[in-house]
């Protein structure tokens, strides 16, 4: 008798448990996980200008880098290194040429930031692909060049030409609903070891590191700011076929700036 009165009650946790599991699996296919975090955001409207103007910022070029990171097949460890030379331009074609220069061949103006809305916010840029440092020469200036598609650094130049650089250029910038910071889609333009120049459109996150005032109540203050964008992309569309490295490229932009 005990064991029959028991029984509607086993049935009833049985049927908690079932909704329970339901319920957890409902948000399995979405992009963005609900967050429980509070949500807030100034109104810094932050644009490009020359040395000297404390009203504008400039690329604190020393001061940033561009890594990447994919996984060594056949390994646990990642593979990953970070590029010397990049910049915040928009390279037309006509500008995609090698520069006898050490410095930066192009002015890094071509972006603009308004935390309060990202519609008006845009930004482009470009990495040398030859100048990947994984910290290892043998391997930089050797078979990287070649999954790469690209040539040896030739020393006091800067190459932009169309076989060396990979541009990236904002499409749509929006708020991300479950943090501070925002969704990126972008078109990355990369020639690799293809036969001319591919387009894929990406989407990336872009985080806003607050301007703040360093050197506070000395005659050589000024002010910084940040922005940090990742994206991820797949080596094969670009015609990358080393079957030492993943599919999986991973990017990480940590760009600072100044008002100097």
């Amino acid at each position: 008798m005990k064991s029959i009165i028991q029984t509607p009650y086993i049935l009833i946790a049985l049927m908690i448990l079932s909704i329970g599991y339901m319920i957890s699996c409902t948000h399995d296919d979405e992009i963005f996980a609900p967050s429980s975090a509070k949500i807030t955001r100034g109104n810094a409207v932050l644009l490009p200008g020359a040395a000297g103007d404390t009203s504008k910022f400039k690329l604190d070029k020393p001061h940033c880098n561009v890594m990447w990171a994919t996984n060594y097949l056949g390994a646990a460890g990642l593979l990953t290194g970070r590029f010397n030379q990049f910049g915040m331009a928009d390279v037309s074609d006509a500008e995609a040429i090698s520069y006898t220069t050490t410095g930066q061949p192009l002015p890094d103006v071509d972006w603009a930031f308004y935390e309060n809305d990202p519609t008006k916010t845009f930004f482009n840029g470009y990495v040398q692909m030859n100048t990947s440092n994984t910290g290892e020469p043998a391997r930089d200036g050797g078979c990287s060049l070649t999954s790469l598609g690209t040539v040896p650094v030739v020393a006091g130049t800067q190459n932009l030409t169309i076989q060396n650089i990979a541009r990236i250029k904002t499409t749509k910038v929006e708020f991300d609903p479950a943090s501070n910071g925002y969704i990126v889609t972008l078109d990355l333009t990369w020639k690799g070891n293809l036969s001319a120049p591919l387009t894929k459109s990406i989407v990336g996150k872009l985080a806003y590191i607050p301007r703040k005032k360093v050197q506070f109540g000395t005659a050589g203050a000024y002010d910084v700011f940040g922005l940090q964008l990742k994206f991820q992309f797949n080596c094969r569309d670009f015609g990358v076929t080393s079957t030492s490295i993943s599919d999986n490229f991973q990017i990480e932009c940590n760009m600072n700036f100044h008002n100097k």
